[in-house]
């Protein structure tokens, strides 16, 4: 079996185990909703509008 590596030393990770000793643990964080996504239909353009302009011969076919 092999030893297991000793970790290097983190001053960040002794500052912050020091600071959890004396003042106790941080409260937990609320935790954000995500937003229902609503459904459109397929093709639809989105909130923002459309990306890219529309090509000539799909308009040419839209008029028609």
């Amino acid at each position: 079996m092999k030893k297991r590596k000793k970790d290097v030393f983190s001053a960040t990770k002794a500052v912050k185990a020091l600071a959890r000793e004396r003042v106790g643990q941080p409260k937990a964080s609320r935790v954000i909703v995500p937003k229902a996504k609503v459904e459109r239909e397929p093709g639809a353009e989105t909130v923002r509008g459309a990306k890219h302009r529309e090509k000539l011969e799909s308009l040419i076919e839209r008029e028609q």
